[in-house]
């Protein structure tokens, strides 16, 4: 079945004709002009994709060196620094016009200046914003639509082909958990909409993924169970719970068992088309 979404704008195609696009969420890319000029040294993808990850942001020297060499850095690392600077200036300044001015030295730092639509994290943060705001006013067809955009965006893992520094680490894991923390608002707002049937695949296969997120198992609970599948969604909380116990050592929270409880006796609480907000 075809989901209905309401038609919010083509994802990804806000930056399509800006001359200077970076992108994060998947492998770095670095857009120039139209033409792919990622680096593929890599010390200057690393520094690259730092400084993509902060767009708009200076990035301290010594937080580059730290990116790049940990805690051990060479005697010369922040002359090599500069050189690698002077190397991606260089690769703006080749394209058909020259864009070298975007990355500027300031405050002991670097900036990638770029236009918010023209970063794909800034991009994602903003369509992500805007439908949870969209979600928090009621309106589940706007915010489905809102947040399904801004998944669109990623293309896989974030710096899938950039191994990342001490610096970087902690922003790739917290895209990663931004990501599945706007996925979870797109489904809650799909359960909504009543799209249980239409959900049931999608989060199936997320609860493989994602093996211990009970937020996620408590929305494909809710689903099972309003597709007319009850001992499914039983069954799910009781695979949840032996995994959570002999991984773990603990019980799913006490919200997700009263989850458990209502579907096992169809309460009436559930027969509105979200039933139980998920824990």
């Amino acid at each position: 079945m075809t989901r209905a979404r309401t038609v919010v704008g083509r994802p990804g195609t806000e930056g399509a004709d800006l001359p200077l696009r970076v992108g994060v969420l998947g492998p770095l890319s670095l857009v120039v002009d139209g033409h792919h000029r990622t680096p593929s040294a890599p010390k200057p993808r690393q520094l690259l994709a730092l400084l993509a990850l902060n767009a708009n942001r200076t990035v301290r020297a010594s937080e580059c060196i730290a990116e790049l060499w940990g805690s051990c850095p060479p005697k010369t690392a922040l002359s090599t620094l500069q050189t690698y600077v002077l190397y991606i200036r260089q690769v703006l300044r080749t394209a058909p016009a020259d864009h070298s001015h975007c990355l500027i030295t300031r405050n002991q730092g670097y900036q990638l200046g770029v236009a918010p639509q023209a970063s794909d994290r800034l991009a994602f943060e903003h369509l992500a914003r805007r439908g949870r705001e969209a979600g928090a006013a009621g309106d589940a067809v706007r915010a489905s639509a809102l947040l399904g955009q801004a998944l669109a965006l990623w293309r896989g893992p974030a710096l899938a082909d950039v191994p990342p520094g001490p610096v970087s680490s902690a922003h790739v894991v917290e895209l990663a958990e931004a990501r599945t923390g706007v996925l979870e608002q797109r489904i809650e707002a799909d359960l909504r909409l009543g799209r249980h049937r239409e959900l049931l695949d999608e989060l199936a296969d997320l609860t493989l993924c994602h093996a211990a997120n009970e937020n996620i198992h408590a929305q494909y609970m809710l689903a099972l169970h309003h597709s007319g599948r009850r001992l499914e969604a039983l069954d799910v909380f009781h695979r949840l719970r032996c995994r959570l116990s002999g991984s773990f050592g603990i019980e799913p929270v006490p919200r997700l068992r009263r989850l458990y409880e209502a579907i096992d006796a169809d309460d009436p609480a559930l027969r509105a088309p979200a039933g139980f907000p998920a824990p």
